[in-house]
């Protein structure tokens, strides 16, 4: 990767045979946090030129006039791009573009991204904050690296020494305690149709993210999850439910209710690289939410970090209609807001003995918010094949920035490209809400529900 530069690392990096617990951050790393890093991890400061500037809080106050569960104006509307990058310029800015970018605007020369100011956005509250501060000190990886010990409440590792205490972060990151919201699944077919294949309702609870809990009492399971299928008709009441873990011993338990046979079921197919049904197989199940489910076939390698354009401060995107926001062969650039943004960079790469039809992988992580704002896939002959995205919705009244709603991906072997999780045109868009009761999160409940 050209002009990758590695900073902020602390310790040594580990190696692939990782023992069962790793040291956490010194005192004196911890100390940084609020001071020349942000309480989250990132770089306090501006870049060089000024085009990235200093992070100041994020934005925690949402704009006059919105309700929870509607749409979230723009707070940026008023900005006109800086510039533009299309498949002709795309020379002068490549190194500071993903290589699934690059490929489709190569492919695509009528595509282009349009480049605005960058601002700064992602913040938590300050109770996030202080257990990322204790965490810095606490948290161990275990289990080679694929489960996390003496984390809560907070990014587990925000001086991230690898590969897997970053992609920890992300999957411990901050997206509000309890959220729902109203789920559309869009595709775009090689030859230009939209069609949706589902559409529904999404619970979501973070146990990891109980502002009234503490490391003494949690149990391990970081995120509670139920996706409820309404349309089409013929799939109605369809409905997965899952229990994701962080913990070493803590086994993740998913299920599925399928109309036709009334009953709930274990579904450990939902995992890997089987092919994604809400989706319709054009995603992977892997893929969902930017990750979804066990990743312990792929080694991680922390690259560093960069500067990246990056879709970013989206909410003029997450309300505009389907039918203009998706092009017959990409996203309607009009709407797609780009800034210039640091990353962090993962690589993933299938260990011996797995199997997997994407073996490589490279992830790219915003170093504000530690969230996956895209990543890049390679196939098994090393041809890149997939470039996926989030659009990242600002949600300053959680305050988040959130990369796991308004993501899809990019097929660039056939042309066809899909959206999930968009709320556009829907009941109610990401919405903070209050805890639902641990009964509401069992598979018979997921069956009641699924037959209401």
């Amino acid at each position: 990767m050209k002009r990758m530069t590695t900073v902020l690392v602390a310790g040594s990096l580990l190696a692939a045979g990782m023992g069962t617990a790793v040291a956490a951050s010194s005192a004196q790393d911890a100390a940084k946090l609020g001071a020349s890093l942000t309480p989250m991890g990132a770089e306090m400061a501006g870049n060089k030129d000024g085009s990235i500037p200093a992070w100041t809080g994020g934005m925690t106050k949402p704009l006059p006039g919105y309700t929870p569960g509607s749409e979230r104006a723009d707070p940026f509307a008023s900005e006109k791009p800086l510039y533009s990058i299309t498949g002709q310029s795309v020379g002068k800015y490549a190194g500071k573009l993903a290589d699934g970018v690059q490929a489709l605007l190569a492919k695509y020369p009528d595509m282009r991204l349009d480049v605005y100011p960058t601002h700064r956005t992602a913040a938590a509250p300050q109770w996030v904050y202080d257990n990322t501060r204790k965490n810095a000190t606490r948290a161990k990886l275990a289990d080679n690296g694929y489960a996390v010990e003496g984390a809560y409440g907070g990014i587990p590792f925000p001086i991230p020494a690898d590969g897997y205490e970053a992609i920890w972060n992300h999957r411990l990151g901050w997206n509000g305690e309890s959220v729902e919201f109203s789920l559309g699944t869009w595709i775009v077919t090689p030859d230009g149709a939209r069609v949706q294949p589902s559409a529904g309702q999404e619970y979501i609870q973070y146990p990891y993210y109980y502002k009234d809990g503490s490391l003494e009492k949690y149990e391990g399971t970081n995120q509670l999850g139920r996706f409820i299928n309404e349309r089409p008709a013929s799939r109605r009441g369809e409905a997965i439910l899952v229990h994701e873990p962080s913990t070493a011993g803590k086994a993740r338990a998913i299920w599925q209710y399928l109309v036709g046979q009334r009953r709930v079921r274990r579904a450990p197919s939902v995992a890997y690289d089987t092919p994604d049904f809400v989706t319709s197989g054009v995603g992977f199940f892997d893929e969902a939410f930017m990750m979804f489910g066990p990743v312990d076939g792929y080694a991680f390698t922390l690259a560093g970090k960069k500067e990246m354009y990056i879709p970013y401060n989206n909410n003029r995107a997450a309300s505009a209609p389907i039918e203009t926001l998706m092009g017959p062969k990409f996203l309607n650039p009009d709407l797609v807001r780009w800034e210039l943004h640091r990353v962090w960079v993962v690589d993933a790469v299938l260990k011996d003995g797995r199997r997997h039809v994407v073996p490589k992988r490279r992830y790219y992580l915003d170093e504000d918010s530690w969230q996956i704002v895209m990543f890049d896939g390679w196939d098994a002959q090393g041809k890149l094949w997939r470039n996926n995205y989030s659009l990242t919705l600002l949600a300053p009244d959680i305050p988040a920035v959130v990369t796991n709603v308004f993501w899809g991906g990019y097929d660039l072997r056939t042309g066809s490209y899909y959206l999930n999780a968009a709320s556009n045109g829907l009941s109610k868009q990401y919405t903070a809400v209050p805890r639902r009761p641990e009964t509401d999160w069992s598979p018979d409940a997921l069956a009641n529900s699924s037959v209401q």
